[in-house]
This record gives structure tokens, sequence and C-alpha cells, in this order.
């Protein structure tokens, strides 16, 4: 995530504290009116990383397009993925894509055509879980089946299980009939 345009609200009222809020794609920092401008600049710097600390946490599909679905893919075969691929890089897909809800699949790769399809049920999960889901489909396009040189893929992304059993959590609290893998 690029640095947001940050906006710095000097008040008297203010003592000690500093705080943060978004406006639109604006970051508000207030600061006490007395900060030095060495203060600012840290108390800025603290709260732009705490921001995207936070943001990379949260849901990060709610407003996601394709394109930036297909970033986070790209991000995530460079991350976990191009070390083992040929050449020093993984077959990156033709497109990733929101679908509707699928019936039983979080998500589903077509390896011969090199297309990712992800479920919009996904778009309310954190962030980490998505990412569990995309490197998931990645390692499709070298492994079809889930056999065990898949599941050594799949391992390379280090909060496989916890998504996982947060994706059977997800699927038994909804009462979906979507098995524990995300294109099973």
């Amino acid at each position: 995530m690029e640095d947001p345009k940050v906006v710095v609200r000097r008040s008297a009222r203010r003592t000690r504290t500093i705080s943060a809020r978004r406006e639109g794609d604006t970051l508000v920092v207030s600061i006490p009116a007395s900060a030095s401008r060495a203060q600012e600049e840290r108390y800025v710097a603290e709260m732009v990383a705490k921001l995207q600390r936070s943001e990379a946490r949260r849901r990060p599909g709610r407003r996601a397009g394709d394109d930036e679905l297909a970033r986070r893919a790209d991000a995530l075969a460079c991350e976990h993925l191009d070390a083992v691929g040929p050449d020093g890089r993984w077959p990156r897909p033709v497109w990733v894509r929101w679908v509707p809800p699928m019936r039983t699949r979080w998500a589903s790769c077509t390896p011969s055509e090199g297309t990712i399809r992800v479920s919009e049920r996904l778009r309310e999960v954190p962030g980490w879980v998505l990412d569990h889901v995309l490197v998931h489909e990645l390692a499709h396009l070298r492994e079809a089946g889930h056999g065990p040189a898949f599941r050594a893929l799949e391992a390379r992304y280090p909060r496989s299980e916890r998504a996982i059993g947060y994706l059977e959590g997800l699927s038994d609290g909804a009462g979906l009939e979507i098995g524990a893998e995300p294109d099973e």
C-alpha cells in the first residue's frame, strides 16, 4: 500500500495524545499544538504505519476489484512461490476475478486456461484468509491435485493451517456445504 495523503491538525485542547482517522483517501492526524516539527514527523510516521498494519488485517475484499485481487495474487506469488518456480518465477494466472458465490467452493483454478475465480463470499474474510485461498489456487497452476507436492506448495504460506480452520468454521457456522479446502 502506498502512503496516504496526510493532513495534520494541531489542537490546543490536546495535550498528550495523538489520534488518526480516515476521511476518504486522506489520513487526518490530530496532535497537540505544542508538538515540535520533529515530534509531528514521528507521530505521522507512526500513524501511517499503524494504519497500514490495520488495513492489511482488515477485510481486503470489501471494495477490491478484480485488478486489486490480481495484484494481491501476484504479490503472493512473488513472496511465497517464486523461489520454487522455474527460473525463479512462479506461473502467473491470465486473470483472477471475483465471481458470484459458489455453492461448493471458496475459489477455483483452471490450470489449462490459467484462470482463478474467487467467491464473493470471501470479500468479508480477513486478509490472511484470502491470501491462503489465493496461494492455494496459485499452487494449482503447477499441481492439479491435492497430493504431497501440492501440499508442500500450499504450506509455503505460513498461515495456511490457520486459514483452513477459519474457513471450516465459516462454512459450518453459515450452514454452507463448502469443504475444508478452498476448492473442494
